[in-house]
């Protein structure tokens, strides 16, 4: 009996390597002659470089070479952007070294070549820089202002874009609407976080060039080295070695990059940098930093009529990779899993004297997720109505897809309903409200709130059709091939570069059911683009449900290579072939067969094959996606406030996600896992800080909060399964499913516990402190708000208004 492989929950393989550290990091490699590279950064915001003094530096023992930006100026080109998002859009020259101006704090300057890393970063004090300050750009909304100083001058603006998404009329939807809300809410900066730093060695080979890299995207990192530098693709090779996390801080073309592949040609040696943390926190992209203006138009059933999103994006001083276009990612998910009539959506990029921003886990869909729902939870206590039903009131019926959407997009499956029902018995939902309602009336200190986030993400990037109508630089196809050895062992090469999600054990898991060969027989390969030519790597939620999707074409154009040989050895036509269990049999008589292992060696000896038929089984397949996948699910989260310090504690959270076929569970909940953490990070603990000049007041993890274990509840986690119409695996993605949905039902469990004391918002983080000062901001009750006067009341601290009900009036306009 063959044992089906998808969907058993199979430990992963790579592992035992990842988990103890026994692999091969960039940062563990060291060529023979390697040159270690300390790079000088600036600690002005903003200013003009009027001196570079290097002669000091270049005395100190063990130093080889010194630069300074200008050195560098006429071969280091500019660093990439490929989301030209507009025809206007201004995209200011970008060098991977600062020439003239530095543009925010932690900018290179100047670097030191050295005989060891510890030489390199001691002679950088010996590195004299003058500087003539700029005013620093810091507040988006003061950046657009009449007459506000300038990032760039020469472009004469602060804007690099206004990009505009409008369907159906709002301007109905507003007009006479019973309900209108508007809101304001603030994506605080982001900094991805990943376990391993930063790392590039770049090792010459006559003209030719192997640079290894802790990157998630080695292929497109590849083409725009060679774009930059000038120096052919087909004699650069990338490396992509076991990478220790990247949550979108790696899908970037970094300076670092590009200049330790300048300073290998130029030095004929290998040269190599790791980031420290610290530095990291300076250099590495940043994620979020929105402002998001927010208009909703309902019914007082509460229908949802429009939605209309006023939206600044904070680029940071200059556009990488993608950096303009990750808001508008979100643009097409802030209807949620809604139905509405129409939707306006407005983004401004915004530069500032601040670390450039990028996508990180979600890249713009967690944003606008978080703005619909809270958004949801404004109108019910508006209308008086429970939370869940007011969704219910509004969601997309299971009956009703496929749907196409008010943002344009067709929703090909989904069961909003059983995801819901699920999560609303494991959370034991009626039993909480019953305790909170109990909590508000002794008038406890310590207030019990229920949070929920019903939501939907589209993720799979993507199909290049839509990619292009987006201005994107690329397409969003991806590729796999499949090698069958003499010994009937299976080579799996896919152009998805893991950096940790398990692509190992799951792609292996498919290709054993595909091919009917053991798990065990199965090799993956990945990450080198000497041994995967073809990829467009791994972001997006996308290497299942495009990679996978590749892998399990390649798998049966394998078999179907295997069939003609197969029927040439069993003297029968190919239409009388059976193949399961990885066997060939003749229809109807079953013990005369032969394995897909004695194809292939018979494949390879080539003794007696047919004219016509080529000795190989070996086959690739690239898959260019019809439609995003749109997994889904329904996260509740219980948590208590103490009314009197701030505190808050995550008491439970329940989280049921539905993410079409699951090939491998226990690599899903380790997905789900990790992206609740980071989500609810967002919530509570994580936020990049600038002072009003500009500097990054967080450099270091004793400042920048990235909680452990402790600070985070046991998660319940559980499944329904829709699976996906457009691929003929049935998956959806999973990697940013628990971020983009956890931080809004945090933050609204946050809210709904201090609701009747008439709070209605609380900044991220919800740090102790922002919630007391949320609670001290409302002195005075609302007269207006039912049950005004007889809920929980003031406590001796001046904790704010009574109120018993759970509507606002005073949200609406």
């Amino acid at each position: 009996m063959t044992v089906e492989e998808v969907g058993a929950p199979r430990r992963r393989v790579e592992d035992a390597r990842l988990v103890t550290g026994r692999t091969r990091w960039t940062d563990n490699m060291a060529p023979a002659g390697t040159l270690y590279v300390a790079f000088l950064r600036s600690p002005q915001a903003h200013a003009r470089i009027t001196r570079v003094d290097t002669a000091r530096a270049k005395e100190r023992p063990g130093v080889v070479a010194v630069f300074g930006g200008a050195d560098l100026a006429e071969e280091q080109g500019s660093l990439p952007c490929a989301w030209v998002v507009t025809e206007d859009m201004r995209h200011p020259e970008h060098p991977p070294m600062a020439v003239e101006e530095v543009r925010y704090v932690g900018e290179p300057v100047a670097c030191v070549v050295a005989r060891d890393r510890y030489a390199a970063v001691d002679a950088l004090e010996d590195i004299d820089v003058d500087y003539e300050p700029l005013p620093a750009v810091v507040d988006m909304e003061e950046a657009l202002a009449e007459g506000a100083n300038l990032v760039h001058a020469d472009l004469g603006t602060n804007a690099s874009y206004t990009w505009v998404f409008e369907n159906g009329d709002l301007d109905a939807a507003l007009r006479d609407a019973p309900v209108v809300l508007e809101r304001r809410y603030v994506q605080q900066r982001l900094i991805p976080t990943a376990m391993e730093p930063r790392s590039v060695l770049c090792v010459p080979e006559g003209d030719e060039f192997t640079l290894y890299s802790a990157t998630q995207i080695p292929h497109i990192l590849r083409l725009m080295l060679a774009t930059v530098t000038g120096i052919p693709e087909h004699r650069i090779r990338v490396v992509a070695p076991d990478v220790g996390g990247g949550f979108g801080s790696k899908l970037q073309v970094y300076g670092e990059e590009v200049l330790a592949l300048l300073l290998a040609r130029r030095l004929g040696r290998p040269v190599k940098w790791t980031e420290t943390r610290s530095e990291g926190n300076m250099a590495v992209h940043h994620g979020r930093d929105q402002i998001q203006r927010l208009t909703l138009a309902a019914e007082r059933d509460g229908r949802i009529r429009g939605l209309k999103v006023d939206l600044l994006a904070d680029m940071g001083a200059y556009l990488m990779l993608v950096t303009p276009g990750i808001p508008l990612l979100g643009a097409f998910m802030y209807n949620g899993i809604y139905k509405m009539d129409a939707l306006s959506f407005t983004c401004t990029g915004v530069f500032t004297t601040k670390t450039p921003t990028d996508a990180y886990r979600g890249a713009g869909r967690p944003e606008a997720t978080y703005a619909i729902e809270r958004l949801m939870d404004e109108l019910a206590a508006e209308l008086d109505l429970d939370p869940i039903e007011v969704r219910r009131r509004n969601w997309i019926g299971h009956g009703e897809f496929p749907y196409e959407t008010i943002a344009g997009l067709t929703y090909d499956s989904g069961d909003y309903e059983s995801a819901t029902e699920k999560a609303l018995q494991l959370f034991e939902y009626d039993k909480l409200r019953a305790e909170q309602a109990d909590r508000r009336e002794r008038r406890d200190p310590v207030q019990l709130g229920i949070g929920v986030s019903t939501f939907t993400e589209m993720c799979g990037l993507a199909p290049s059709r839509v990619l292009g109508s987006l201005s994107y630089g690329a397409g969003g196809w991806e590729h796999a091939s499949v090698r069958i050895l003499p010994s009937g062992k299976v080579e799996v090469v896919t152009g998805s570069s893991a950096h940790g999600q398990g692509h190992e054990t799951a792609w292996a898991q498919i290709a054993a059911d595909r091919l009917g060969v053991p798990f065990e027989d199965v090799k993956v390969l990945h990450g080198d683009t000497a041994v995967s030519p073809k990829g467009m790597d791994t972001y997006g939620s996308r290497s299942l449900a495009v990679g996978g999707v590749a892998l399990y074409s390649a798998c049966d154009k394998v078999v179907e290579k295997a069939r003609r040989v197969a029927a040439h050895l069993l003297e029968a036509s190919e239409q009388d072939l059976d193949f399961s269990g990885g066997r060939f049999s003749v229809r109807g008589v079953a013990d005369e067969g032969r394995t897909l292992q004695e194809v292939a060696l018979a494949a390879f000896a080539a003794h007696d094959l047919p004219d016509g038929i080529e000795p190989s089984l070996d086959s690739d397949a690239t898959h260019d996606p019809d439609n995003f996948s749109f997994p889904h699910g329904t996260h509740l989260c219980a948590a208590e406030v103490d009314t009197e310090t701030g505190m808050v504690t995550l008491r439970s959270y329940v989280a049921v996600d539905d993410v079409g076929k699951v090939v491998n569970p226990l690599i899903v909940e380790g997905q789900v896992h990790g992206g609740l953490a980071q989500g609810i990070a967002q919530a509570l603990y994580e936020e990049a800080v600038y002072d009003a000049d500009g500097n990054l007041t967080t450099t270091t993890m004793a400042d920048y909060l990235v909680p452990s274990a402790a600070d985070l509840p046991v998660f319940v986690t559980d499944r329904t399964e829709t699976p996906a119409t457009t691929n003929p695996l049935g998956v959806k993605g999973v990697g940013e499913a628990g971020t983009i949905a956890s931080t809004p039902a945090v933050v609204n469990a946050i809210v709904d516990a201090l609701r009747p004391f008439g709070v209605r918002d609380v900044p991220m983080p919800c740090t102790p402190e922002r919630v007391w000062r949320a609670l001290r901001a409302e002195e005075e009750p609302d007269e207006s708000e039912p049950g005004a006067g007889g809920g929980l009341g003031s406590a001796d601290g001046g904790l704010g208004p009574a109120g018993g009900g759970s509507g606002s009036a005073g949200g609406a306009r």
